[in-house]
């Protein structure tokens, strides 16, 4: 039986993220998704606020 060489994955990183990276990134996207929804939900009050003022 002949055995085929395996080609190694080019796509790894040269050094793997650090647990302290990976945090920061998470907590990073985790803040702008909160911000996100706290925009989205301030935005309709805001306009019914003003609706309910010019009535």
């Amino acid at each position: 039986m002949s055995q085929e060489a395996v080609p190694e994955q080019a796509t790894v990183p040269a050094q793997p993220k650090g647990l302290l990276q990976q945090m920061e990134e998470l907590m990073a996207a985790l803040n702008a998704d909160l911000s996100q929804l706290d925009a989205d939900l301030s935005a309709p009050r805001a306009a019914v606020a003003e609706e309910r003022d010019t009535a």
